[in-house]
């Protein structure tokens, strides 16, 4: 599903489009299709985010997520809503960062709107299960 124009403002990250296997992602002046779970910051660097399925997140995972210090967190969670234990979000309750979790599609729509609002938001996005 294809979420917004093909040429998103170039100092922002904005994930144009997601289909099964794929988050294709606006960053660094070109479209870029990333094949496996990834982080987006609503600017700056994107990056692989090394966790394949949902069972494999661990407290460093999200931990990592504050180093863009966001107001919030968009957990992606794959095709379906899946919250991350608490224990793996103690990171980013102390640095008082929201964590927000959704399906994968559904983060991929909120972070684009978040970002459209000025918002300093991340998105960590699961592609596997």
């Amino acid at each position: 599903m294809k979420f917004q124009p093909d040429t998103p403002a170039a100092d922002r990250n904005a994930i144009v489009a997601h289909e099964e296997g794929v988050i294709h992602v606006f960053h660094d002046g070109a479209l870029h299709p990333h094949t496996q779970s990834v982080i987006v910051p609503w600017q700056g660097q994107v990056q692989s985010w090394g966790v394949a399925l949902h069972a494999d997140l661990t407290e460093n995972d999200f931990t990592r997520l504050a180093q863009w210090q966001p107001e919030l967190v968009i957990f992606g969670s794959g095709s379906r809503l899946r919250f991350a234990p608490p224990p793996l979000i103690r990171g980013l309750i102390r640095q008082r960062i929201g964590l927000e979790t959704m399906d994968t599609a559904a983060a991929c729509r909120t972070c684009n709107v978040l970002v459209a609002e000025g918002r300093r938001v991340v998105a960590a996005l699961l592609l596997g299960d």
